[in-house]
């Protein structure tokens, strides 16, 4: 185990030593790469987006735990609890009136569970809240999203004002977690569960954007044709791309402290 972690440090320093245009460029070919593995082990590229579902819940799951057995929300950001709590709204709200289907009745148990735990932030374990870290104003995300999706919305048949609607909550969304980030990026140490919870939620967005990514290669393009016409089918696979270069690299700093065997992770400055 000693030259396979003496290995990996070596691998990560060099990494870390890099300028920031080869961090880019080496998370582009990591990204490609895993995208080329995962079309030929995975036949029904369908599944992946049931995977990214799936991660999700186990990450919501490790929160919970948090909450209920350590009686602390220390390290928690409410605001992108709240983002995402605005953004499952409207999106539950579009899935009645546009399309009902399986993943509405997921997105009804994944707000639920995020309203319980800004219930628990703001009430029960609010003397564990850490409100000075938390000082992302959330206007800076909510009022883009909200004009870009006023400007690029998709062209169905539906109400001009749910497909607006519809936009914002995939805008929001690609967003949601910066809060968390910043609570994190100001801590410059994060608790093993709160690293677990944004952790599956980059592995969920990974497995999501490879899904809509691999969906328009076995297609061919035909995918962005029946998503509608204009800017509005390239805005949904940027807004999956944004979310996975978002949490990106935070994961590579997950990882290497897995890695190092470390229970605690501390983040270097500047990085989120």
């Amino acid at each position: 185990m000693r030259p396979q972690k003496t290995s990996i440090h070596a691998i990560s320093t060099w990494v870390r030593r890099q300028p920031p245009k080869v961090k880019a460029f080496l998370a582009v070919v990591s990204g490609m790469t895993a995208l080329v593995i995962l079309r030929f082990i995975v036949h029904d590229h369908d599944n992946l987006f049931v995977a990214a579902e799936a991660v999700h819940s186990l990450g919501i799951s490790v929160l919970i735990y948090k909450l209920m057995k350590e009686k602390t929300c220390a390290g928690l950001s409410l605001k992108s609890q709240e983002l995402t709590a605005i953004f499952l709204a409207v999106r539950l709200y579009c899935s009645f009136v546009m399309e009902y289907d399986i993943h509405t009745v997921l997105d009804l148990a994944t707000f639920v569970t995020t309203v319980w735990v800004i219930y628990m932030i703001r009430f029960k374990l609010k003397a564990s809240y850490m409100e000075e870290k938390d000082n992302f104003a959330i206007y800076y995300v909510v009022l883009p999203c909200a004009v870009l999706a006023l400007v690029i919305h998709p062209s169905t048949s539906h109400h001009i004002l749910n497909r607006i609607f519809w936009a914002f909550c995939v805008y929001l969304e690609a967003v949601s977690v910066l809060p968390q980030l910043r609570v994190m990026q100001n801590t410059k140490i994060v608790e093993p569960f709160t690293a677990h919870y944004v952790f599956a939620l980059g592995v969920a967005r990974f497995l999501s954007c490879a899904h809509w990514v691999l969906q328009v290669l076995d297609t061919r393009g035909h995918l962005l044709v029946a998503l509608g016409y204009g800017l509005w089918p390239s805005m949904v696979l940027i807004s999956e791309i944004v979310q996975t270069f978002i949490l990106a690299d935070f994961c590579y700093y997950y990882v290497k402290s897995v890695f190092g065997g470390q229970l605690v992770l501390r983040l270097p400055s500047g990085v989120v």
